[in-house]
């Protein structure tokens, strides 16, 4: 990690490991009480309960943030059957079950070769895309009426990596802006129940890759380093 000066003047991508329960705010947060640099943001939001690849973008580098947002992104996603939460993921309540058909391995791969390309995704109501300039999380915590708005995405993979009587552990590679927590829905729905996303790990942006990730352990472990004189 660079200084703090020479991170605010050519700017730094650092690629971070977002634990699971923290906002990715909570990292902005983290980095800028690190470094002292106050022009810090973040490319790519990833829910609480996800973990991941997060780029923090540093100085100068904020310019980029736009750029970054347009990679490709990678995930390893665990999909609950039979169950369907309001908010389409494990931090929501119950709000609906079904039963889960007899799964074999070629229905699961039909299915999810079906979702493969340019799709069209109903946006969640636990969102935070506006409509009428009103976060669509906000309407729906209220309990008001939620409209119906879709987008189109691209799917570019999708690759069976495990799965069980009542659950699917997939690889997916996607375009800007795709809702996992959609998609996990979708694909419940396409093989005749319901589900939602149980679990979630962002594995690449691009190039960046969650190998090469530091944690937030790691972040403070270098910057008391820099801070004592070390290299």
């Amino acid at each position: 990690m660079k200084t703090t000066a020479a991170a605010n003047e050519s700017g730094e991508i650092l690629v971070i490991r977002k634990p699971a329960h923290w906002t990715s705010f909570d990292v902005v947060k983290k980095i800028r009480n690190l470094t002292r640099i106050k022009k810090v943001g973040h490319a790519g939001t990833l829910d609480p309960f996800a973990e991941g690849v997060l780029l923090i973008c540093l100085g100068r580098a904020t310019k980029q943030v736009d750029r970054l947002m347009d990679l490709p992104k990678e995930y390893v996603a665990e999909i609950q059957l039979g169950k369907q939460t309001d908010t389409l993921d494990p931090e929501g309540t119950v709000v609906q079950e079904a039963p889960v058909p007899e799964l074999n391995e070629a229905l699961l791969k039909d299915v999810l070769q079906q979702f493969v390309g340019e799709i069209e995704q109903e946006i969640p109501a636990y969102s935070a895309a506006k409509f009428q300039g009103k976060r669509l999380y906000k309407l729906a915590r209220k309990g008001k009426a939620v409209p119906r708005l879709f987008k189109t995405v691209r799917i570019y993979e999708l690759e069976l990596l495990d799965w069980g009587k009542d659950y699917l552990k997939i690889r997916i590679l996607c375009s800007r802006g795709t809702y996992v927590r959609t998609l996990a829905r979708d694909i419940a729905n396409r093989l005749g129940t319901v589900g939602y996303l149980r679990a979630l790990i962002r594995t690449r942006i691009g190039p960046y890759r969650l190998e090469d990730a530091l944690s937030i352990q790691d972040v403070e472990a270098q910057h008391k380093r820099t801070d004592a004189g070390g290299s």
